[in-house]
């Protein structure tokens, strides 16, 4: 099978599956083919399940044969990443607690792609409990970004971007509570979606032990694939409410408003004082913008009337709360402080919102970094409190990676992340979008579109 077949867009794989010019077995096949050549050398999928996943995609092709069709992901094999429960597969967290854990019912985003069709045949690699901008655990190892095996593939769903940009699955679902789907796109040269916080269902999200059985604030799983299509393909798969509340309400995200680049009203942010963009990032994204505004894309140098250092903080006060369960009853409690804080700041994030909602009113999209940064070299010394980057021969705080990717995360807008281009260096930059609360399929349509003039997902040298 070719290379170019396995790192097609999964929509291109779904019609090959439909038309007969590939069976399921082949394409499982061809994953696992190319899974044993370059996964050594990244170390994205950490787990196989290629028994029942067999069985799976020759009860497909037989369907296939009768003219039976499950869904629009009909026969096409997937990996999910390791922090969504997965049943009767290993699915850990990446951490040692849940080493064995084996879920016996699927996450119900794991539900909804299998009723569409797809195979689940292995996860990907993540940090422990999700919990890091890089990709590494005591159980897995570590991950490498495969434009550059010394550097970090982006965390937490690193393997999952790192499987998706080599063609080692079809499309992969991440997790993305501070740039986790975002991140990991950016520094692997994928698209990756960020959706209105509860569009798609989070349960079955471990990040503790015991952890899935309810949302976990700011957090939203989302999907990861090789073109803008796919997102889309993808949201209409996954969108909807939690099982148990599926017989009293509907999603109906609106469609998009514009038709072409040129009918949006479009914000840039490229830069600012509390996160300067390295200057690697901004050339390759000032020079993508240039390219858009040539292509008629109506642009202004304006965004929301909010201050980074003051979302930033507040962002990480949140942050903090959300994820302090992972830390365990001794410290956890201290890092998540009292009902009565967080409901303060619920209070202040309301506030937030407002200029946000408000600027959405008068512009459609606000372009944005992902990261200030390119894919940085492995540093898993210490703490993410202790670490710090060099950026343009400047050390800065570690944190800072997520600086760009918070200001969308508790206010909740949708956000995509397209492939704009590369370094001079050789590693990709990405470009985030964002719409308004609940213009998921705009921030989609506009990333389709910024993909038609830019080029889109071009991959890795060693995947071809």
């Amino acid at each position: 099978m070719s290379d170019d077949l396995l790192l097609s867009p999964a929509h291109r794989l779904a019609q090959a599956v439909r038309s007969k010019e590939v069976s399921s077995v082949e394409l499982l096949d061809g994953f696992v083919d190319r899974i044993e050549q370059i996964n050594p050398a990244i170390n994205a999928v950490v787990t196989l399940d290629l028994e029942r996943a067999r069985e799976a995609c020759a009860a497909a092709d037989e369907a296939a044969a009768r003219g039976e069709w499950r869904g629009p992901l009909h026969g096409l094999p997937v990996t999910v990443k390791d922090a969504i429960e997965t049943a009767g597969i290993r699915s850990t967290g990446g951490a040692i607690e849940l080493t064995d854990h084996v879920p016996a019912a699927d996450a119900p985003v794991v539900a909804k792609i299998k009723d569409a069709g797809a195979v689940v045949f292995g996860k990907t690699n993540l940090p422990r409990w999700s919990g890091d901008f890089q990709t590494f655990n005591e159980i897995f190892g570590t991950t490498n970004n495969p434009w550059d095996v010394s550097r970090v593939p982006g965390g937490s769903s690193g393997g999952a971007a790192a499987a998706v940009a080599t063609g080692l699955t079809s499309f992969e679902i991440g997790t993305d509570i501070a740039g986790s789907v975002r991140g990991p796109a950016h520094f692997c040269g994928v698209f990756g979606l960020k959706p209105t916080f509860g569009v798609i269902p989070q349960r079955g999200y471990l990040d503790r032990v015991g952890g899935g059985v309810n949302d976990v604030d700011i957090n939203v799983f989302g999907p990861i694939a090789r073109d803008a299509a796919d997102l889309d393909l993808l949201l209409d798969v996954l969108a909807g409410p939690p099982p148990e509340d599926e017989m009293a309400w509907r999603l109906e995200l609106p469609p998009p408003r514009r038709a072409g680049l040129s009918d949006f009203r479009i914000g840039v942010w490229l830069d600012d004082p509390a996160c300067r963009t390295g200057s690697a990032v901004l050339w390759v994204l000032r020079s993508a913008v240039d390219r858009l505004a040539d292509a008629g894309a109506k642009i202004e140098e304006a965004h929301p009337a909010v201050s980074m250092a003051e979302q930033n903080g507040l962002f990480m006060s949140l942050l903090t709360a959300a994820v302090s369960p992972s830390f365990g009853s001794d410290l956890g409690p201290v890092l998540g402080g009292s009902h009565y804080d967080w409901l303060h700041r619920a209070d202040d994030r309301a506030r937030t919102r407002a200029p946000w909602r408000a600027w959405f009113e008068e512009f459609d999209l606000l372009l944005c970094p992902v990261m200030p940064i390119e894919a940085f070299p492995h540093t898993q010394d210490g703490n993410m409190m202790e670490r710090t980057l060099t950026v343009d021969g400047v050390e800065r705080p570690y944190l800072e990676c997520i600086s760009w990717v918070s200001l969308v995360g508790f206010t909740e807008q949708p956000a995509t992340s397209v492939p704009v281009g590369r370094t001079e260096a050789g590693l990709p930059v990405g470009l985030q979008i964002v719409a308004g609360r609940h213009r998921d399929r705009e921030a989609i349509h506009a990333a389709r579109l910024v993909e038609e003039i830019l080029g889109g997902f071009v991959p890795p040298p060693m995947a071809v």
